[in-house]
């Protein structure tokens, strides 16, 4: 008998750790790994955070359940960047519109088109936004409104958004100078998922990808003109991509291909490494 109530207990615990990431048991719903990292470090562990879409999953293949929408819908709020394709689709599905904050406001949108992957996005706009530390920060500070609307009187996530503002002020400046004191004016990367940093410090992204589809030779050759030419360090590509091109324009250029993965849980991490790769320090 003892020996049943412990293998109860511990799958008890089982269940309690994966409900984290399960939007069916979740309090608040976030749309893209990177977000639940700002959620959670606003209210720690005081509520159960869901992410539609995991980490190295696309977008493209998340399809809710009836049991996912019924879960949104009693969730305390479902936070998106309010750019992605399937979220604007998802939010016509919850019945109480309160109930859902789009972190991109008060950020200047950047223009943009693509057809791969998580980059299907809406209103014609870059939905990258959490991939640059000065968006971050917005995104952070209207998720930390959001919160307090709720719990207008809880000065400890107040205290934790502060120190989660500050962290990524001291980031935004870690990059800026990195950044300007690297003789590489340009970066080179399959898909344009950095624009909005590039935006921040001045780099111009040299994409790979054009409208969606793989280069052409001419289009392959003007890259590798313009790398060199703005001392290009770095190839960047996600592995969703073809793989062989990135490896004809990284031979080229005299250098490997590094992969990245723009949905990483933890973008602070994610901007850290990436600025150091572009930068080469």
């Amino acid at each position: 008998m003892r020996k049943l109530l412990l293998l109860a207990f511990g799958a008890t615990l089982l269940m309690g750790c994966s409900s984290k990431e399960r939007p069916s048991q979740a309090e608040i719903v976030v749309s893209i790994a990177p977000l639940k990292y700002i959620v959670q470090r606003i209210v720690g562990d005081d509520f159960r955070i869901g992410v539609l879409v995991p980490a190295n999953t696309s977008p493209e293949t998340y399809d809710p359940t009836p049991r996912d929408i019924i879960a949104l819908n009693n969730a305390k709020m479902l936070l998106s960047t309010g750019l992605i394709e399937f979220e604007t689709t998802l939010l016509d599905k919850i019945g109480d519109k309160q109930n859902i904050v789009e972190l991109h406001e008060g950020i200047d949108l950047i223009a943009g088109s693509c057809s791969h992957s998580h980059c299907n996005h809406a209103h014609g706009t870059d939905p990258h936004i959490w991939l640059s530390p000065r968006e971050l920060r917005t995104m952070s500070r209207n998720a930390h409104a959001a919160i307090m609307r709720l719990y207008p009187d809880s000065a400890h996530y107040t205290a934790a958004y502060k120190d989660l503002d500050e962290e990524l002020a001291a980031l935004d400046a870690e990059c800026q100078s990195l950044c300007e004191a690297s003789p590489a004016d340009a970066f080179v990367i399959y898909h344009p998922a950095l624009t909005y940093y590039a935006r921040a410090y001045s780099l111009e992204q040299i994409a790979i990808e054009s409208d969606g589809k793989e280069p052409s030779a001419k289009h392959i050759a003007d890259i590798i003109t313009r790398a060199k030419k703005q001392h290009a360090a770095c190839l960047l590509y996600q592995s969703e991509f073809p793989r062989s091109v990135v490896e004809v324009i990284a031979k080229d250029m005299g250098i490997e291909p590094i992969e990245i993965n723009p949905l990483a849980e933890d973008p602070v991490a994610f901007i850290r490494e990436v600025t150091k790769t572009i930068t080469k320090k």
